[in-house]
């Protein structure tokens, strides 16, 4: 199972707690919850990612210029730290420009951080998709624009290769729990569109109506943008992981016996 596809099911399951004496490091049980939970960090600074995995997300994203060197190195000992205490996690990277430098040499320096997949946006170098390097899995960031064409427009995607998951941008101008059926309707063209797996940004102040706009759109990951605050950003995940929790609870009250989800689409 690819490391991607580890993370959107390992959500669903519950973990129970581990370790005995010196040997292995305490694990505290989770709950499963409806979508898997990543951090994105525009800026990083030591020791936030142990923090992120402690207070209940399930992985984290980097962010990239593609220029700044000393930046990987810092992310190469967060994975390295992180990894040691949480093995399970998985860490991504978006990148951001110098779009046009990357080939295979650099995309395998990346993996080798720890790195299990990067972001790359729709305007990459469509050479990207046709460069394979093993255990490293590509996600394009696609904007949900308006016009009834448009899903037509990016059926297609899926069917270039290379690409693991879709990353969608909403660019609705309502809040997220105010979005109309019409327009989760035209989400959802995009989102059946694509095929693969999708993953979606949330507000940091999601409240339990938006959370069921959010069941309603179906993601098998939610990305939350760390605060500048770690005390902060804990504070978000364990709300945002309780919310999860209870709609896959709420899930499975309502739909005894299947196992369809509209996160799981």
């Amino acid at each position: 199972m690819s490391k991607l596809q580890d993370l959107f099911s390992q959500a669903r399951r519950a973990q129970s707690s581990s370790g005995m004496g010196f040997i292995g490091k305490s694990k505290t049980g989770t709950k499963p919850h409806a979508a898997a939970l990543v951090v994105e960090f525009p800026k990083l600074s030591a020791g936030r990612t142990e923090a992120v995995l402690k207070a209940g997300a399930d992985g984290v994203l980097y962010t990239w210029d593609g220029k700044d060197t000393p930046v990987l190195d810092l992310i190469k000992q967060e994975v390295a730290s992180a990894r040691a205490s949480n093995e399970q996690h998985v860490a991504g990277l978006r990148i951001t420009g110098a779009l046009d430098t990357l080939n295979r040499e650099v995309l395998t320096s990346i993996k080798e951080l720890g790195i299990a997949y990067i972001l790359l946006p729709f305007e990459a170098p469509a050479r990207l998709l046709g460069v394979d390097v093993k255990d490293l899995e590509k996600i394009v960031s696609v904007p949900v624009r308006s016009g009834d064409l448009y899903p037509v427009f990016i059926r297609p995607l899926a069917s270039l290769g290379g690409i693991s998951a879709v990353h969608l941008e909403l660019e609705f101008p309502k809040e997220f729990g105010s979005l109309t059926i019409e327009e989760v309707l035209h989400y959802k063209g995009v989102r059946e569109a694509v095929h693969v797996p999708a993953l979606l940004n949330v507000p940091t102040d999601l409240d339990e109506d938006s959370a069921h706009t959010l069941a309603v759109l179906g993601a098998q990951a939610v990305i939350l943008t760390a605060a500048s605050s770690e005390a902060t950003t804990t504070k978000q995940i364990t709300a945002l992981r309780g919310l999860l929790e209870k709609l896959y609870q709420e899930e499975k009250e309502n739909e005894p016996g299947s196992s369809l989800s509209p996160l799981r689409r």
